[in-house]
């Protein structure tokens, strides 16, 4: 049985729905086209709309701590340069995010959605040349379908998995394979990935995408059941194309297990290669 793409998300937005898609045109040292795009920056992170910087997702409002953010829903339509924002009994808010009337009407609605809070409204801004991932790095983040299904299998609970809020989803592959194609390259129809590290998880992923409720815990079910709390991998494009649903994964044909160690090395290892980038910003 060939390993194949299953699902292809992005999320315009940090901490808000995924907007599936069919098909992607990837370039070279950059992540998924509008991914992470924009975020909600906390009344108190001093990012200025003007002057995107990357910065650690403890700057803005996050489903660590705001949970219903994973209810609302985030269209973006690059051409006509706007972004419609949904959430579950209100009504719909369609704004140019490119002007300065339609980032105050943006910053209104979700500051409706998110009430007062303590460190002053929030505020809706663009990424640079950096997108607003958990890593300062552009990057794909890829899902193992199996691996959630083991983990299923484990917590005996039912795991969505846009709980993991990846980019590429594939089907096929044994459970756990993926973790061992660290420090190798993959293919994915006619794009060239290289995979830097796992993706060590956090407590948002408690919070059930359909619901916006914390349900259950998947850092401790994952935790428990392997001795870590890694699921998925970071991805870089290599070599640029289109990838699409139902495209071959070819994965790299020497993969080999990684101590823990070795991983946590590795993770470190990505992040500091973007330590010039951070630092340029500051």
């Amino acid at each position: 049985m060939p390993v194949t793409v299953a699902n292809i998300y992005r999320f315009p937005a940090k901490g808000l729905a995924a907007e599936p898609l069919t098909s992607a045109v990837l370039t070279a040292g950059q992540g998924l086209p509008h991914d992470r795009r924009f975020a909600v920056a906390r009344g108190d992170s001093n990012l200025e709309p003007g002057a995107p910087r990357w910065r650690p997702k403890e700057w803005f409002v996050m489903l660590m701590r705001d949970s219903a953010l994973a209810r609302v829903t985030c269209a973006l339509d690059v051409e006509a340069r706007t972004i419609e924002l949904r959430a579950p009994s209100k009504a719909t808010c369609l704004a140019r995010f490119d002007t300065p009337d339609g980032r105050q009407t943006i910053d209104t609605y979700v500051n409706e959605l998110l009430g007062q809070r303590r460190e002053g409204p929030a505020h809706w801004i663009e990424a640079g040349d950096v997108s607003f991932t958990d890593v300062p790095q552009n990057c794909l983040s890829l899902i193992n379908l199996e691996s959630v299904h083991d983990l299923e299998g484990q917590m005996g609970a039912t795991v969505d998995p846009l709980r993991f809020r990846a980019n590429l989803y594939i089907s096929g592959a044994a459970p756990w394979a993926e973790l061992d194609w660290v420090g190798r390259d993959i293919g994915v129809g006619e794009v060239k990935l290289r995979v830097p590290s796992r993706i060590p998880r956090c407590t948002a992923t408690a919070v059930n995408p359909q619901s916006g409720e914390r349900d259950i815990n998947v850092v401790k079910g994952l935790q428990s059941a392997y001795g870590h709390y890694d699921m998925g991998v970071y991805a870089e494009v290599v070599h640029g194309g289109r990838v699409a649903i139902g495209d071959v994964v070819t994965p790299p044909p020497d993969a080999q297990p990684r101590s823990r160690i070795g991983h946590w090395l590795r993770f470190f290892g990505f992040l500091a290669r973007s330590a010039p980038t951070v630092l340029r910003q500051r």
